[in-house]
């Protein structure tokens, strides 16, 4: 492949300078949702009332300073691109970076269970020609494109349908020079199974963040990933019941002084609205909410010893740079 340099990233809104982007949240969704469940069991659900509360919080993340989130909302997440345009079309001074693939644990979605090698190994996969349309056209029939691919790997393990799509995913960014955001289960070390299918696939370990890896305190599991080259998701604070406050913060401080700030980035794994979860269950998760590093960790971090210049690594450059390598 050859090397160049991109200068602009897809956005829900059309391309936009990557250096432009500014304070970046590397992993935010605006809306996790089953629409088949929701459409059989639930009463939560009001279209305007959930685009209006969306339009608040990211007005307020806004106002916070933060001018990109990177949403990899994909299949099996609800993934609908229009319903995000409406969103960000109320608040136009904030970029959101859409993604292409497939988030699954297990098997692959029903809709290709008999499709491509699904119904005879030697049939070409489909997944990938549409992970490449929707770098290249659009998604959902709109011309609005992905900027990057997203797959998941949890405590299933490596799956035959997970190890499908996160080889559908490196063949389609072979193809386009789109980058690789993995799903991770740090407590099973998932990433060596990433390593290794990734690796045979000649993906480069610096088109890869290992999202969700921030869920460990191992210091020198994660530095032993930054080294190989791998971007370290630090991108759940506030998820307190998996790994508390204290603990994040102080492990991102550590790599932070051992030199690895070019290699984290920050986010929370929030959502406007998730129906994944009971909303009563929402309470027990105070800090689970888009403003969080910007009120609470960040101000942590520097009491611990980074520096304006990590922090500018981690939210500022190193997204910047994920997505102009290619």
């Amino acid at each position: 492949m050859t090397t160049t340099t991109l200068t602009e990233v897809e956005t829900v809104r059309g391309p936009v300078p990557t250096a432009e982007l500014g304070t970046t949240l590397m992993h935010e969704h605006v809306f996790v949702l089953t629409p088949d469940s929701q459409a059989n069991w639930s009463d939560e659900w009001d279209e305007e009332d959930k685009v209006a509360d969306a339009v608040d919080k990211l007005t307020r993340l806004v106002a916070a300073g933060v001018r990109t989130i990177v949403d990899p909302t994909v299949d099996g997440l609800g993934r609908d691109i229009r319903r995000v345009a409406r969103v960000n079309e109320a608040v136009p001074d904030l970029n959101i970076v859409p993604a292409t693939g497939i988030y699954t644990y297990a098997d692959v979605p029903g809709f290709f269970a008999e499709r491509g090698p699904g119904a005879l190994p030697d049939l070409p996969e489909p997944m990938i020609d549409l992970f490449v349309r929707d770098v290249r056209e659009g998604i959902q029939g709109t011309t609005m494109k992905a900027a990057f691919f997203k797959c998941a790997i949890d405590h299933h393990g490596l799956t035959p349908g997970v190890e499908r799509i996160m080889r559908a995913v490196a063949r389609a960014h072979a193809e386009t020079g789109g980058p690789i955001m993995v799903h991770n289960r740090p407590a099973g070390n998932t990433m060596d199974e990433v390593r290794r299918v990734l690796g045979e696939e000649g993906v480069d370990p610096r088109r890869v963040p290992l999202a969700h890896v921030g869920d460990s305190i191992d210091v020198d599991l994660l530095a032993g990933l930054a080294a190989e080259g791998f971007l370290l998701g630090m991108d759940r604070f506030g998820i307190d019941p998996i790994l508390g406050f204290e603990d994040r913060v102080a492990t991102v401080a550590e790599l932070c002084r051992r030199g690895w700030s070019e290699r984290m980035v920050l986010a929370h794994d929030a959502a406007c609205y998730i129906d994944w979860l009971q909303p009563d269950l929402l309470p027990f998760l105070p800090n689970w909410n888009y403003l969080h590093i910007q009120n609470d960790v960040v101000p942590a971090l520097r009491e611990r010893g980074v520096t304006q210049d990590q922090l500018d690594d981690m939210l500022v450059r190193n997204p910047r740079a994920w997505f102009e390598r290619t």
